[in-house]
């Protein structure tokens, strides 16, 4: 995996990420720090990331488990150190999965399998920060 990141100095701060699978990202900085407020910060990225990671686990998980799954969002929110660097400290995830006919115990045994066993975005932040989940089940 690879990703080349360019400084646009016209932006102030912003950047462009150009992953190796073709796509770009723009990110910005904050005002304050000398970014125009363009684009997501970079760090906002990462959690953004790790959310999208484990989502995406939790319906492959459902899906290969034959379970109707229709929907799944994740809130993430999170804390940070707050002295440099700024790591997260604490990070809640919670999940809202839609489905007909979910089992609580598939939903939650996908959220564990993720954070346990797959997701290497959570796995990673979990070195650092807390992380907690919960989740609510919508019939569909």
């Amino acid at each position: 995996m690879e990703c080349t990141i360019h400084w646009t100095p016209g932006t102030g701060m912003g950047f462009v990420a150009e992953t190796g699978s073709g796509h770009l990202l723009t990110m910005d900085g904050a005002p304050d720090g000398g970014g125009r407020n363009l684009a997501p910060r970079p760090m906002e990225t990462v959690l953004a990331g790790t959310g999208a990671c484990t989502a995406y686990d939790v319906v492959l998980i459902l899906k290969r488990g034959r379970h109707d799954v229709r929907g799944c969002s994740v809130k993430v929110d999170a804390e940070r150190a707050a002295s440099d660097p700024k790591v997260f400290t604490r990070i809640r995830m919670h999940f809202t999965v839609t489905g007909r006919g979910l089992p609580a115990t598939a939903v939650e045994r996908a959220i564990a399998l993720s954070h346990e066993k797959y997701c290497s975005a959570s796995a990673m932040l979990a070195k650092t920060a807390e992380i907690t989940t919960s989740y609510e089940l919508v019939e569909a």
